[in-house]
């Protein structure tokens, strides 16, 4: 049985907001057991064009995106809530093995059980080749930028 993953449904704003800081920060890790924790066991994915089930699936596949997407970074933002459900936008800048920086740009629609896992996820994402003077994300969020008010710019 997976540990509980607090905070729980049904969400309110507050909780919300941390449940989408507890996400940006564990994918910040690059950590793919970390990361699949935070989900149950049978967690369904749609990641842009993959059809992922389970955490041994959701494993492989994030170790094959770290080692593929280089010094990834990201930023969440919290969308809207409701009960058991979470929306969220994000944006996430990497680089290739070439040198070739991108912002990823997306939006995920979350389903959580009662134990506060994550049960479905489903993931829109385009990349966007960027300079890597354009940068705007060069470690995970500090303290100061944290909470209400502190939303992604829309590009």
């Amino acid at each position: 049985m997976s540990e509980p993953r607090p905070p729980f449904p049904p969400f309110d704003r507050d909780s919300a907001l941390a449940k989408v800081q507890a996400a940006e920060d564990a994918w910040n890790s690059r950590d793919p057991h970390r990361v699949s924790l935070a989900y149950t066991e049978d967690s369904v994915w749609r990641n842009r064009d993959e059809f992922l089930t389970g955490r041994a699936e959701i494993v492989g596949f994030l170790t094959r995106k770290w080692e593929r997407e280089l010094d990834y970074v990201l930023r969440k933002s919290l969308w809207g809530f409701t009960d058991d459900r979470i929306a969220v936008r994000f944006q996430y800048e990497w680089h290739d093995a070439a040198g070739q920086w991108f912002r990823s740009y997306g939006n995920e629609l979350w389903e959580f059980d009662e134990r506060g896992l994550m049960r479905r996820r489903e993931a829109s994402i385009n990349d966007v080749p960027m300079a890597e003077g354009d940068r705007r994300f060069h470690g995970p969020r500090p303290e100061s930028e944290r909470g209400a008010g502190h939303d992604i710019p829309l590009r």
